[in-house]
């Protein structure tokens, strides 16, 4: 049988990982800068996170959630604290689309409304409801506006307000720092506006942290930077460390009932023990804390490398914007500096490392940065 083929792959194929490096079958080591699309949050192969897994695997791997798991509200208890929304609830399930999907119909349970806003730029997930969410042409076409979905201009208020009137908005979503979308950070104002005006309309904001959770943007979720508290927060990604596991949290005002929500393999003791080891190390080690220094520190080092850079991001999750294609360049990081990078587009480089990313790792990749730069562009000159 052949593999459906739909991911154009490098030829590479990694064999061992530790911290923020990867090796492969052929002996290199590379510098891992992308961590698999924001999930590896801890680094690879952490020893706690190993042995939570391993012993857990040792006494039951999975069962379905029709039985008590001690570990779910072990999990929900960490969760809570560390992320400062201790008095939300949480349903556990697998994927970043699957806590939106869930996030979605929660939403219009709730309000009884069918109607929802997104965003341009926007990436939700690949489920049915999140796709109809997303404005990606690698998805779909385009959405501008469907029966139920209507994609509207980031940052304007006034635009989403119009919408909202009609009070057939079960909820906006939006991403806490859209990624797929090119590392644009939400206004302030536009979050606290957001918030707001769904009050006002009677619709929930839902707060997708999907990719800018778990401390990658230096605060737990990106949307900390505001005073916003969401109906509804998403996550998953560097919520397992490479373990599928996702969440939604939930405002302590929605109640819940019998079979309003459901998944097979959501909240498992294997992925419980998976997230609760992710939070042991996020706590113990301060890499919330170190995601927003070492994120600090290489984007006021890459801006001085060149004014044509745009250099956008929080923490350690961080997007570099040229004006030309990014191809050449990122092949060169790989190939010759062996340090993974991530792309967006044709002109974007995202760097979504381990939250452990030291300075002195950072620095490798700023000197290697800083050369196949400069090589680059003396190429394009001539």
């Amino acid at each position: 049988m052949k593999l459906f083929d739909v991911y154009p792959l490098f030829n590479i194929t990694p064999v061992k990982a530790e911290g923020c490096y990867v090796s492969d079958s052929e002996g290199n080591k590379y510098l891992d800068l992308y961590g698999g699309h924001a999930v590896i949050s801890i680094g690879h192969s952490h020893p706690h996170y190993v042995s939570l897994i391993s012993e857990q695997l040792k006494k039951i791997g999975f069962y379905s959630n029709s039985i008590q798991n001690p570990l779910q509200q072990e999990l929900a208890d960490k969760l809570g604290k560390l992320s400062g929304y201790d008095d939300y609830q949480l349903f556990l399930c697998n994927s970043g689309a699957e806590a939106n999907e869930n996030a979605i119909k929660l939403a219009s349970f709730v309000t009884g409304r069918k109607k929802f806003i997104s965003y341009k730029k926007a990436f939700h997930g690949r489920t049915s409801a999140a796709v109809a969410l997303t404005d990606n042409p690698k998805i779909i076409a385009p959405v501008n506006e469907t029966e139920n979905a209507v994609i509207l201009t980031f940052n304007d208020l006034q635009a989403t307000e119009a919408k909202l009137k009609s009070e057939q908005v079960a909820a906006i979503i939006i991403e806490g720092i859209q990624g797929i979308g090119g590392i644009n950070i939400p206004d302030p104002h536009f979050l606290e506006g957001l918030k707001k005006l769904t009050e006002k309309y009677g619709s929930l904001l839902i707060l997708d942290e999907i990719q800018s959770g778990c401390g990658r943007s230096g605060k737990f979720f990106a949307h900390q930077y505001t005073n916003v508290k969401p109906d509804i927060i998403t996550v998953a990604k560097g919520m397992g460390n490479g373990f599928p596991i996702g969440g939604v949290l939930i405002h302590p005002e929605i109640k819940p009932w019998p079979g309003m929500l459901g998944t097979t393999f959501g909240g498992n003791h294997l992925a419980c023990a998976a997230g609760i080891a992710v939070l042991d190390v996020l706590e113990n080690e301060k890499l919330i804390q170190n995601a927003e220094e070492t994120g600090n520190y290489l984007m006021g080092k890459l801006a001085g490398i060149s004014s044509e850079i745009q250099i956008r991001g929080k923490g350690l999750m961080i997007g570099l914007e040229f004006p030309y294609p990014v191809s050449e360049l990122r092949k060169k990081l790989l190939f010759e500096h062996k340090i993974f990078t991530g792309v967006s587009g044709q002109n974007m480089i995202r760097l979504l490392p381990p939250l452990s990313l030291k300075k002195v790792e950072a620095d490798i990749f700023l000197k290697a940065f800083a050369k196949a730069f400069a090589e680059v562009s003396a190429s394009l000159i001539k």
